[in-house]
């Protein structure tokens, strides 16, 4: 056994991240536009102005993702190019792009993959309150409605929201990401419910407008805790560091994923964060809680993780020899295999891989191509795990690999990779690595030979 016949094999992207053309057509600011103009807060003063260039260059990377062989391709709508003041005034040549793009995608037999909100919040928006605004849900449910009139005749895929981990998160906890505040945690839980609610009125934004059934799921980080030895016990004590809230921190996935699928917070999260909670109704919880049809994994590592002397978990150090990717991330392949499965079972829905690949130090060699021995690697181990998970029953309906092209990576900016393209980004230069090649392969023999 393995993957079924209709799994679904794609790449991902993010509009930010690769569409430059930040003053083109109407695009309004995002705060990531104002959060790389600070000086210091991304590498060497990188920002998305340019990036990959995919504004313009649309139809080639279409052209390079058939030729992948690819079924899917992972895409957002950047809010501010629909709706340049977040609100109101719709900007037609922006959400045009999207209805090419879209158009394109079908004529080349990839089937859009739509991420609604992957970071770009509008800037005017944020100047009104952001997320600690009461009226966010509402906004992010009006632009919604905007796009899905546009474009759910023919985009069944959709994705609402993506890692609120990190624009919560970093952006307004740590502050290393835009729009780089450092709130009080009340103000971070206030901010979270509010993201949570806009999820679930988009959900029913989507269920209501779309004239294609639509297949609807949301993409948070998915952190986890690895059994550090294949007992009973370690394996418990994975599971339950996985979903345990333990600390003052957005990383806690179940605070974001609990509401969603069970319809409530976690009990031992409202214990710890007592008077910092927001107020909530009942009614509220219902709309966070929209049956959606798949969870989407973004998964790239997992801590490990044994039973102490009490049962209880505790974390394992990883040898300082073991691999790590050009990130500094570590490589631990079972996050294929237990991410899924831990949940799975809580959460009893399908999964989507929405994000898995390697940030690499690539370049172009003498040969003028680009060799990455490391991310083949890495993708054939993690992707053995994902088949291991499937055959014993994980539902699994895809895997979308991150990223298509090397991109802007945030506040690292353009010094990491993880494309199976290379971007030579002085000369916009498409590049196909060996990965590109692998992973070809991999797609035509629906991971047959892994």
């Amino acid at each position: 056994m393995g993957f079924d016949d209709n799994f679904v094999w794609g790449v991902s992207t993010a509009s930010y991240q690769i569409e430059g053309a930040v003053k083109d057509d109407g695009r309004g600011e995002s705060v990531w536009d104002m959060f790389c103009r600070k000086p210091g807060v991304t590498f060497q003063g990188d920002s998305g102005d340019v990036a990959c260039d995919h504004y313009h260059r649309s139809e080639e990377d279409i052209r390079l993702m058939e030729e992948l062989g690819v079924g899917a391709y992972r895409f957002s709508i950047a809010w501010p190019r629909v709706l340049p003041t977040g609100v109101d005034h719709i900007e037609l040549r922006g959400i045009e792009f999207y209805d090419r793009l879209v158009d394109r995608l079908l004529a080349a037999g990839i089937q859009p993959w739509v991420t609604l909100f992957h970071w770009d919040y509008p800037l005017d928006l944020y100047h009104r309150g952001g997320w600690l605004s009461p009226d966010s849900p509402k906004w992010f449910a009006d632009y919604t409605q905007v796009v899905v009139d546009k474009l759910g005749d023919r985009v069944q895929h959709w994705m609402t929201q993506n890692e609120p981990q990190c624009y919560i998160g970093l952006g307004l906890h740590a502050g290393v990401h835009a729009p780089g505040d450092k709130l009080r945690w009340a103000e971070v839980l206030l901010a979270s419910h509010h993201s949570l609610l806009a999820h679930g009125l988009s959900v029913q934004v989507i269920r209501a407008r779309a004239k294609t059934a639509p297949i609807i799921g949301l993409a948070p980080a998915c952190a986890m805790a690895l059994p550090d030895t294949d007992s009973a016990l370690d394996i418990e004590a994975a599971r339950s560091a996985t979903f345990s809230i333990t600390s003052e921190s957005a990383w806690q996935l179940a605070w974001w994923l609990d509401p969603v699928f069970l319809g409530s917070y976690p009990a031992d999260g409202e214990r710890l964060y007592g008077d910092a909670m927001p107020s909530y109704s009942p009614e509220e919880m219902k709309t966070i809680s929209e049956p959606v049809d798949f969870l989407g994994m973004n998964v790239y590592h997992g801590r490990r993780v044994c039973a102490g002397a009490d049962g209880k978990p505790e974390n394992v150090a990883r040898p300082s020899s073991e691999p790590i990717t050009a990130l500094k991330w570590p490589v631990e392949p079972s996050c294929l295999y237990w991410g899924p499965k831990f949940y799975h079972e809580r959460y009893r829905v399908p999964i989507v891989i929405t994000e898995n690949g390697l940030s690499n130090q690539d370049w172009v060699a003498l040969d003028g191509k680009v060799h990455d021995p490391q991310r083949i690697d890495y993708l054939h181990r993690h992707l053995r795990e994902l088949q291991r998970a499937a055959t014993e029953g994980v539902p699994i309906l895809g895997y979308l690999q991150w990223s298509f092209m090397d991109n802007f990576e945030w506040a690292e900016g353009y010094k990491e990779r993880f494309g199976l393209l290379y971007i030579d980004y002085k000369t916009q230069e498409r590049i196909p690595k060996d990965s590109y090649y692998w992973y070809r392969d991999v797609v035509a023999t629906n991971g047959s030979k892994l």
